[in-house]
């Protein structure tokens, strides 16, 4: 049975070689730069490392440490959950109801729509505009407006102060996340067949958003799926927002995240062995969130 099937899969590998053939180019793009570069991290994560030394094995250690004497990892961590628990849903849901709404506008308006809405994820990187609005002086646009309305009475340090840092990094990153996750559900509406639609309103579907809760959403899951994976990556990843905006480190490690103390081992302690630990803690945290999303979107996905 088992060299049977070992016949069958070598003859439909000979069959379709030509599509190896294609395949072959991104296969070794994607090998080299994202799965050499995770085993190499999970392999030095349980090594001391220094980049001018030979790697030294030492089991569980580094671990060990992060979990039990390194107090920055917790507030990292910390802020890494909240971080993606709330940019993660509000900007998935907001993804959503944009490229809903944009899909509902004919003309030149969508394509405008959609490229402002899209520009700021590729111009994310112009953080002289925040810090602008958060100025920390009265000159501030958001002090300034706070004040003339007597609802704060001396400015507020948005990009200093522990309580606030954090909630303006997240503003940002939600709005810089509407980036390849909104084209695609933008593209998933517009591959609805309108036909189910006229059937939908024969089974008593009255409005649009019977229409978008019952027809569109199920038939755009693959989209969606994509676009939640998307999403929680980047509310994962975020790292260079937090350090151009709060500094580094951050006041009170207020806005420290996962990423950032990676680069912070990684780029100033040269300690490659406790930032490849630490990767490794951010895949498997990724891995499961990513498993939870797959098991939810399992029965329209289709897989």
């Amino acid at each position: 049975m088992v060299k049977t099937r070992k016949v069958s899969l070598l003859h439909q590998m000979k069959r379709s070689w030509v599509s190896y053939v294609m395949l072959a180019p991104f296969f070794t793009l994607f090998f080299i730069f994202t799965v050499l570069p995770i085993l190499s991290s999970a392999v030095l994560g349980f090594t001391s490392f220094n980049m001018l030394e030979t790697p030294r094995f030492v089991g569980f250690n580094n671990f060990r440490h992060l979990l039990v004497n390194d107090d920055v990892f917790w507030i990292a961590f910390r802020n890494t959950m909240i971080f993606a628990l709330v940019t993660g849903p509000l900007g998935y849901v907001l993804m959503v109801f944009l490229a809903w709404f944009i899909n509902e506008i004919k003309g030149i308006l969508r394509t405008i729509l959609t490229l402002l809405i899209y520009a700021p994820s590729m111009m994310g990187t112009a953080f002289f505009i925040w810090f602008i609005l958060f100025s920390p002086d009265a000159h501030g646009y958001i002090n300034g407006f706070l004040m003339r309305w007597n609802i704060i009475h001396e400015p507020i340090e948005w990009l200093l102060h522990p309580d606030y840092v954090l909630g303006v990094i997240m503003l940002v990153q939600i709005w810089i996340s509407m980036g390849v996750g909104f084209l695609a559900v933008l593209a998933g509406f517009k591959t609805v067949d309108r036909t189910y639609y006229e059937a939908a309103a024969l089974d008593g579907v009255r409005n649009r958003f019977q229409e978008l809760w019952h027809v569109t959403l199920p038939l755009i899951a693959p989209q969606m799926f994509f676009a939640a994976i998307m999403q929680l990556a980047g509310s994962f990843a975020v790292w260079e927002i937090s350090v151009n905006l709060a500094g580094f480190p951050s006041t009170e490690y207020a806005a420290s995240t996962i990423v950032t103390h990676i680069v912070d081992y990684a780029q100033i302690r040269y300690e490659l062995g406790m930032a490849s630990a630490l990767a490794v803690i951010l895949f498997i945290l990724m891995l499961v969130i990513n498993v939870g999303l797959r098991r939810m979107f399992i029965n329209k996905v289709g897989n």
